[in-house]
Parts: C-alpha cells; sequence; structure tokens
C-alpha cells in the first residue's frame, strides 16, 4: 500500500477526507457549494446584491448608519492637495487655481470636488463600484479648468454586455479589453437605466449606450480576487443579517407596544352587569373599562381581576444586539462603535486601536482603474 492509500485510509479501512470541510457527512450533507470564477461569481449575482444594498440604505438606520460612518472616516471634509513649488508665489497661483477649480469641478453643478470625492465613496459602498468620467470642455464654456467631474453609479456601466469585436477586443460586464486584457474603453448607458421615463439624457429610457475610452473613465471598486472586473457591494456579507434584525427590532416593538395596552383583565359570573367604568360593548360584544388615577373598584361576588404581567424581553436582549451589530460592522469593515454609536465598554485605548485598525485597511482597500 503506498503512502498515499494509506493516508486516504481510516483505521476501519474506509477512506476519510484530508479536511474537516469536505466529504459527507451529518455536518457536511446540506453544505452545497460552487467555485465560480472572480467574473462569473458577480456576473449572476451582482443586480440582486446592488438591489438589496441600496434598499436597506434607504429603510435601515444601521446600514444608513454604517455608510455615513466609513465616509465619514474615510474621506471626511476631503482630501486635499497642498502644492509643493518652492516659488511662494506660483505655489499661491497654483492654489488659488486649485480653488477655483474646485468650485466648478461638479459636471452637475451640485456640490464642489470635495463633495464628489464623498459621493463616490458612498456609491462604492453602496453598489459596490463606482465609475468617476472625466468631462473634457471647450475654451467657449469658460471654465476655470476645461474639465469636469461626473460621478456615476454602476448601472451604467450594463453588466450584461458580453461580446467579441470584430478588431479582436472583447466585452465582458460593460468593459472593453484588448488582446493584452488592457482596459481600453467602457460602454455606459446615456442614463441611468432604471429611471425609464423620468430619464432626462435620453428619449430611450436610457438604454442606449456610448463608447468612453479608458483615458476618461476612473473605475472605483475594491478587487477582493485576481481577475475581478466589477466591484461587490460591502454590504454584501451583512444583508441578510441586517434585514432579519430590524424585523425582529420591529417585532419586540410591536409586541412590547401590544402588552403595554392591556391593563389587566376582568372575569365574572355575571357577564351582563356592568362594571364601573365600563363602556357598551361593540359590534363583537367586547366592552372596555378605564381606569383613572385613584380609583377603587368593588367587585361583585364571583368576580376575580388580574392585571396584565407581560413577559419582559430581558436581559439578553441588549448582548444579543450588540453581539449581532459587531457582525454586522466587521462585514462592513468598520468598528462595531462606529456603526452604532455606543461607547459604553470602550475607553481610550480600546477605541483609539479599534479606528488605527479601521484607518490602516483604508488606504489599500480600492481599486481605481485607469488606462
Amino acid at each position: 500500500m503506498t503512502w498515499w492509500a494509506r493516508l486516504r485510509t481510516g483505521l476501519f479501512g474506509k477512506p476519510t477526507p484530508t479536511y474537516d470541510g469536505i466529504g459527507s457527512g451529518r455536518r457536511a450533507m446540506a453544505w452545497q457549494v460552487g467555485n465560480p470564477g472572480a467574473v462569473a461569481a458577480l456576473a449572476f449575482s451582482q443586480n440582486e446584491l446592488r438591489a438589496k444594498s441600496r434598499d436597506l440604505v434607504r429603510r435601515n438606520a444601521w446600514a444608513a448608519a454604517g455608510v455615513e460612518a466609513f465616509v465619514a472616516n474615510a474621506i471626511g471634509t476631503g482630501i486635499k492637495p497642498q502644492s509643493m513649488v518652492a516659488d511662494p508665489a506660483l505655489r499661491e497661483t497654483i492654489q488659488a487655481l486649485w480653488r477655483e477649480w474646485c468650485e466648478e469641478a461638479d459636471a452637475s453643478s451640485l456640490t464642489d470636488f470635495y463633495g464628489l470625492q464623498s459621493l463616490a465613496c458612498r456609491a462604492m459602498l453602496e453598489g459596490g463600484e463606482c465609475l468617476v468620467r472625466l468631462r473634457y470642455r471647450r475654451p467657449e464654456d469658460r471654465l476655470t479648468v476645461g474639465l469636469q467631474i461626473q460621478v456615476l453609479e454602476p448601472e451604467h456601466l450594463p453588466l450584461t454586455m458580453n461580446r467579441e469585436l470584430p478588431s479582436g477586443n472583447v466585452i465582458r460586464a460593460g468593459i472593453e479589453f484588448d488582446r493584452l486584457g488592457r482596459r481600453v474603453a467602457y460602454h455606459l448607458y446615456r442614463s441611468h437605466p432604471n429611471d425609464g421615463a423620468l430619464a432626462p439624457m435620453s428619449g430611450t429610457g436610457g438604454m442606449e449606450t456610448v463608447r468612453i475610452p479608458a483615458s476618461e473613465v476612473v473605475h472605483l471598486f475594491r478587487p477582493l480576487r485576481p481577475g475581478q472586473i466589477r466591484g461587490e457591494p460591502w454590504l454584501a456579507r451583512a444583508l441578510v443579517k441586517l434585514n432579519e434584525l430590524d424585523q425582529y427590532d420591529d417585532a419586540e416593538l410591536v409586541r412590547k407596544k401590544t402588552a403595554a395596552m392591556f391593563a389587566g383583565f376582568v372575569t365574572r359570573l355575571a357577564p351582563e352587569d356592568n362594571l364601573m367604568g365600563e363602556g357598551a360593548p361593540d359590534g363583537q360584544g367586547v366592552s372596555l373599562a378605564g381606569l383613572e388615577p385613584g380609583t377603587l373598584q368593588l367587585l361583585e361576588p364571583g368576580e376575580d381581576i388580574k392585571f396584565s404581567a407581560p413577559a419582559d424581553v430581558g436581559s439578553s436582549y441588549a448582548e444579543f444586539m450588540r453581539q449581532q451589530f459587531r457582525a454586522v460592522a466587521a462585514a462592513m469593515g468598520i468598528t462595531y462603535e462606529m456603526l452604532t454609536g455606543d461607547l459604553t465598554q470602550v475607553n481610550y485605548s480600546s477605541i483609539r486601536a479599534g479606528l488605527l485598525e479601521f484607518r490602516r485597511r483604508w488606504p489599500g482597500g480600492a481599486c481605481r482603474t485607469r488606462a
């Protein structure tokens, strides 16, 4: 028997897995897995992940708080460059030109250059990626610098556009690659495809695409696997937990509210007799009696009153929620304190260690692709 046969054979002559995670035993029987490539893994799930991520950010307070905390800590008021030119006069001229351009940088005229940074970061967190298009302007536009920036959501890049071109280039998920695998162009919808008739830029509802050279597009996303070409929403690993936590917390609130509506229950042998303060029965024959401060209720023989004693959530509720939010924070790449604002169990050293770990991850956490 070879060494490999001896390794594969257990004490009872049956093949045994080399790792605990493989095999078809009782514990792994329901674990059905696939192994798609980096491109295929997102090709079939990115749209649903993105839709659920945006839905949570819209209606879930904790998802919105997590995104806000990440943007505030990663971007803050904006990354501000400083000229290092030795000549003071030239340096001041450059800085003055930069300040003027910052006010005109947004192609939509909604914010300035620093606001665009926060907008791009937020789009990357929610949708997994963000497209920043460089819009070169003509002299007659009378701008300080003939360049503006347009931030686009990833829906502008069609995930289902996959084809081979006569030139030998290939399009994968809306991105055109040359024979060497370099990005040469992005095929973008003229307007957001999900805006339908509300899209202001295209009468076809945004379904017409235009080819943009890769030199004019900054593709912002976080690469997690070699060969990955599209981004994964940062809430992907917390979607189910956040949704169920929201439902659980809402159910607890409704349960407590319902329990608090009942003060007590009266049982009696003669239901036709009215109690003090009892109103007329409704259509279902149910009548209610109210209590006021200082009321002394006299009960008839055979009547009994029992006060409502609803079951409390218990002392484990807060700890349970805390542990769940720690898992959500870990999935988002932020600290528990940043997600919840709960500082009851931290000191200066522990919270500083958590922030340092977060800041250590961020500088290399995203990819900015340019041709």
